[in-house]
Order: structure tokens, then sequence, then C-alpha cells
């Protein structure tokens, strides 16, 4: 029979046997609750966020295997403020600043999902998710960021995280 790959999005540390999970695991004849106890064991340092997570089961023998994938940008970032929802302004209502180095660090945890070939693309790319959800970075816009950026402004605090950038694509060419 071979393999089955269900996906699911579950909030951090808290999937439980109910839908969706049960009803699509119990046709695959698996034990629910091991699988349950499985991904909330995973999805414990995401706790509050949403994650996507897959759960590879092999029909023939019933063992399962649990990817987790990450949180949305934006939810990594709402998180990162203490916010529950997005500014539904903008340009006008702000929901909180954070530190450029908690971008960088955003960055780098969704550099697999970024089609940025450098970190400084990478940090951009999340600074533009963090102005449309009105959140601003060292109490500036973050567009304004991006061009500072540009400018040569955070070479150097860009440069001590340069070498976890580097490492990660080198592990991915090989």
């Amino acid at each position: 029979m071979g393999k089955k790959v269900v996906k699911v999005m579950v909030e951090g540390g808290k999937a439980n046997p109910g839908p969706p999970l049960g009803p699509t695991l119990s046709p695959l004849k698996v034990n629910v609750m091991e699988v349950v106890k499985a991904i909330n064991e995973a999805t414990k340092q995401f706790e509050g966020l949403t994650v996507p997570v897959e759960i590879i089961v092999d029909t023939a023998t019933k063992k399962f295997e649990i990817k987790v994938g990450i949180p949305t940008t934006t939810a990594l970032l709402l998180k990162a403020v203490g916010a529950k929802n997005p500014s539904g302004d903008p340009a006008h209502q702000k929901i909180g600043d954070l530190p450029i180095e908690k971008i960088i660090e955003i960055a780098l945890m969704k550099k697999e999902q970024l089609t940025a070939k450098t970190l400084k693309a990478g940090v951009k790319t999340i600074l533009g998710s963090a102005r449309s959800i009105g959140i601003t970075v060292n109490g500036k816009d973050p567009k304004i960021v991006q061009k500072e950026i540009d400018e040569g402004i955070y070479d150097a605090v860009l440069a001590k995280y340069e070498p976890e950038w580097e490492k990660e694509t080198e592990e991915e060419e090989v």
C-alpha cells in the first residue's frame, strides 16, 4: 500500500484527537492518541502559533513520522510583538516595534521558504511583512529600514548573522 501523507495546521503543543486529526487518521488505522502526543511534543516550541505539520503514515506497518514546518512570517512577527492580530490600518495604526535583530532571527528561521539568496534580501522580505501588519523596526517604518540596509547602515549587525545564513546555504547544496 505504501505511505500516506496527511498535512494539517495545528496550534503548537495543542493538537487534539478531534477534527481534523481524528477523522483523517482513523481510516489509516494508526493510534490517533500516539500521533497527537508526538505532534504536541514536536510543536511545543511553537506554542501559541499555528504550525504546518506533515504526518507520514506507512499504511503497511502503521508506523508514522512527524515533520513540523515553520509558522507563517506573520505569526512569528505577531508573537514577537505580543499581538494577537495584525493592524487593520498598518499605515496609521502600529501594533508594536521590534529590534532589527529580531527581524534577522525571523529571516534565519524562514530561510528555507524565502527565495532570497542573501541575508540582506531575506531581512528586507521580512521587513515588508512587518510593514504590512503594522510593525515598526527600531522605531521606524520598515520601508525606511530597508533603504538603510541598502545604504549599509546595518552591515555590522548583519555581518554577525551572515555565517548562519551561509552555513545553512552550504548544507542545502550538499
